[in-house]
């Protein structure tokens, strides 16, 4: 049985709601996981949500697999104080951190196959040490693919690639250059093929500027720093199209034309996705040696604590972990 590991996210947030409520919905039929957490804690939230949850603490992630139907694994990470939700707390930044660390070592060694994190609050923890613009930059320098990492979003109606990530829109245009999205590209058309069973991956590029820049009229880039990617892709034999208008890139008839949008900056790709179906948005990384995806949402410090957050994406992240989890071991 696929065994991942899920980390505790901030835990002022809604994170252990989430890790509760999925082990109620996935008991059963998986896939299984041990929680990175502090066990008395979840234990105390399962109390205060009104819910059962036993909670079994292991010492090695081994053991979890047999005990997860009837019993939540947790692999123990303590907390420095008790989370008061929707108030961060910088002393419990070093647990955070760590429970991440942990996770992504475990999947290294092969011992989880694949990791799965609750979400953080980047401020929170950059007292701590943390120097990274997130999650997916930071289990890249763990796992040495710094420079090789790409996120995508992905959810059963579209999936996105955006070749900018955490920047202002600003230094994100300033970035772009034919080789970044070039690599950008190849990234992802590779995972495609071996992490979701696409053995020829359509991608589309999108435009930068309004109507894909309408000739130059409204930007010349596309014919500057887009149209030399797309030539050395298609060289290569990457089936990828485009440049193509944003504002139509994401209808119903054009998602039908392709697998993945490879797009220029953070919320060309994320607004429509989330617009789409936020509940079922998962964040996945590619071009990194271990299997790692994450709800695609933030903490929720507003609803945090009224145990009424929506499990749905982790449950979904989680899914999509094992699937690709799978994907790989029949390579």
């Amino acid at each position: 049985m696929t065994l991942l590991a899920l980390t505790m996210g901030d835990p002022a947030g809604i994170g252990g709601e989430l890790t509760l409520r999925a082990w109620l919905a996935r008991r059963a039929a998986g896939p299984s996981f041990v929680a990175l957490d502090d066990p008395d804690r979840l234990a105390l939230l399962a109390q205060a949500m009104g819910i059962t949850v036993p909670i079994r603490v292991v010492a090695a992630p081994e053991e979890a697999a047999a005990i997860f139907p009837e019993a939540l694994p947790v692999l123990a990470v303590p907390l420095a104080n008790v989370p008061t939700p929707g108030t961060p707390d910088p002393a419990n930044a070093p647990a955070i951190i760590a429970a991440i660390e942990r996770a992504t070592h475990l999947a290294m060694a092969r011992r989880v196959a694949g990791v799965v994190t609750n979400p953080i609050n980047k401020a929170a923890l950059y007292h701590a040490g943390f120097a990274h613009p997130g999650h997916t930059e930071f289990l890249a320098a763990l796992t040495g693919a710094s420079g090789q990492q790409v996120m995508m979003l992905a959810c059963p109606a579209l999936r996105v690639v955006p070749v900018t990530v955490h920047a202002s829109l600003r230094r994100s245009i300033a970035m772009l250059t034919p080789g970044l999205i070039a690599d950008t590209a190849r990234t992802t058309h590779a995972a495609l093929r071996r992490d979701f069973a696409l053995p020829a991956p359509r991608l589309a590029m999108a435009g930068l500027n309004p109507h894909a820049g309408e000739q130059g009229a409204l930007g010349d880039e596309e014919s500057t720093i887009l149209a030399p990617a797309l030539a050395v892709l298609r060289a290569e034999g990457i089936d990828i199209s485009g440049p193509w208008p944003p504002d139509t890139l994401f209808t119903e008839a054009a998602r039908a034309s392709y697998d993945v949008a490879i797009c220029m900056y953070h919320d060309q790709g994320l607004i429509p996705l989330k617009t789409l179906d936020m509940r079922h948005g998962v964040n996945v990384t590619l071009g990194l040696p271990i299997v790692r995806t994450s709800p695609d949402h933030g903490t929720a410090y507003d609803i945090a604590g009224n145990g009424i957050a929506d499990a749905e994406s982790v449950i979904a992240a989680l899914e999509m972990a094992a699937e690709i989890a799978a994907a790989r071991a029949r390579k």
